[in-house]
């Protein structure tokens, strides 16, 4: 009989509002006072935007008008990235729902990446098996004075191709590595590291089966360290058949382990502080964890009702979120103590079964409803009045399922000026770094805009945050 004591279950949180399967979602890098973000894409077409440690809702990014497969936020979070069977990929300021660009393609886009320090460009593919870099500090959105913003539309002859011909099927995930010189796509069952400066795939790797899930795994720097999986640089985790693989370091290209598990594998996600793995298992509904050291079963989580697409661990490392078949997101509480809305192994809130009120202060949001079963399900009364985006303008709207009809955005495009009502000194469209020269640029040919794109990123590697 083993000595190993059982791990303790926590309650998940679910969160609601998609109608449709989730096959991705993410969180952003943690922002000042702990603050962080999640989204996720959707097959209903609509993208939502929430608080990454309780999920409660912020809004939905309208305007898409087929599935969509991925979504990201930048990393300065004031930017949202989301890619779609519409042909497009679309920008959003995260702050007022606005579509800022459309990036015109030819078929179905799967895949967008940022770099790992930069907000103001994306990395796209999908099925016309073409890895693009889009730069947008050549094209600015035009507001006008009190109205909304007209978005860019930037047509792919705009964009620059890199390992032209390499693909032979569809790029479904892109990764850019913490060495912005260096990214790495996962197309059928093949993993490939290219390089911008020439342009060329420089590694080329077949797994053993398609590869279903493929990301950077990384912590906040105020919570990485050398002890961390991955000695505290980001960790590329990929699931292709029954088969876990891990690669670190700066480029993502030195292996670290791989794990050959008993049941195929839709998704997988690493907690480098924790030193375990979670995987959603192929066929079947159950997210399973496993040790690093040893790769023995550490706890499997029920609940989900259809096969887990993506799983995201928190920049802090205390929670991680799964994404379903069923349209459902659950959160996974991952510390000891109180966080979030958990306190105690409970969570935040007054209990149906409870008889003793909570502090106010211990209290989680008003607008979280909890039902007498075995799961905490974070949603928004009808009654009460919240803001949904669209791509013109944020419209007040019932809870976040209404099938109201709301405003679409405009997707004209408009010429590549500076806004004068740009917003003075915010991140959003210009980078934080004073020595990139992005504003008021003339017209460059492909060639002169690449080489100001890695001058750019070898500017980034400089101020960044150190590389251990």
């Amino acid at each position: 009989m083993s000595d190993t004591p059982a791990p303790r279950q926590y309650v998940p949180l679910t969160c609601h509002g998609h109608s449709r399967p989730v096959p991705h979602l993410s969180f952003s890098p943690l922002e000042k006072e702990e603050v962080y973000y999640m989204i996720s894409a959707c097959k209903d077409g609509n993208p939502m935007l929430r608080d990454g440690q309780t999920g409660d809702w912020i809004g939905t990014f309208l305007g898409h008008k087929g599935a969509v497969w991925q979504a990201r936020l930048s990393p300065d979070a004031t930017t949202a990235a989301t890619a779609s069977a519409d042909f497009t990929a679309k920008i959003w300021d995260t702050h007022t729902g606005e579509l800022l660009y459309v990036l015109q393609h030819d078929h179905i886009v799967r895949a967008i990446a940022y770099p790992f320090d930069q907000s103001g460009m994306i990395a796209t593919g999908g099925f016309e098996k073409k890895l693009r870099i889009f730069d947008f500090h050549d094209q600015r959105p035009v507001a006008e004075s009190n109205g909304p913003v007209t978005p860019v539309t930037i047509e792919t002859s705009r964009a620059f191709e890199i390992g032209e011909g390499v693909h032979k099927e569809a790029i479904k995930f892109i990764v850019w590595a913490q060495d912005p010189r260096v990214l790495v796509t996962a197309s059928g069952d093949t993993l490939r590291w290219f390089d911008l400066p020439s342009r060329r795939c420089i590694r080329e790797l077949r797994l053993e089966a398609e590869i279903k899930s493929c990301e950077l795994v990384t912590l906040a720097p105020s919570y990485s360290s050398p002890s961390d999986i991955g000695g505290g640089l980001p960790v590329l985790a990929v699931a292709a058949g029954k088969t876990a693989y891990f690669w670190g370091g700066p480029r993502v290209e030195d292996e670290l382990k791989q794990f050959k598990l008993p049941h195929g594998i839709a998704s997988v996600g690493l907690d480098v502080k924790g030193r375990k793995f979670v995987v959603g298992e192929e066929p079947g509904t159950w997210a399973r964890v496993y040790s690093w050291d040893d790769g023995k079963e550490l706890d499997v989580h029920k609940g989900h009702h259809g096969p887990i697409w993506s799983i995201a661990f928190s920049p802090d490392g205390k929670l991680y979120a799964t994404g379903s078949e069923d349209g459902t997101i659950k959160m996974w509480k991952n510390c000891d103590g109180d966080y979030g809305l958990w306190r105690g192994g409970v969570i935040a809130t007054d209990l149906p079964d409870s008889k003793a009120p909570i502090p106010a202060d211990k209290q989680g949001p008003k607008d979280a409803t909890y039902p007498p079963s075995s799961e905490a399900t974070t949603a928004h009364p009808a009654t009460e009045k919240v803001e949904s985006f669209s791509g013109s303008a944020a419209k007040t709207i019932g809870n976040p399922t209404s099938k109201a009809p709301l405003e679409r955005g405009s997707e004209s495009s408009c010429s590549s000026q500076l806004s004068s009502a740009e917003k003075g000194g915010s991140s959003q469209f210009r980078c934080t770094c004073s020595s990139c020269p992005w504003h008021n640029s003339p017209e460059k040919t492909e060639d002169s805009r690449l080489q100001e794109f890695l001058r750019r990123s070898a500017m980034h590697m400089i101020h960044a945050r150190p590389m251990r």
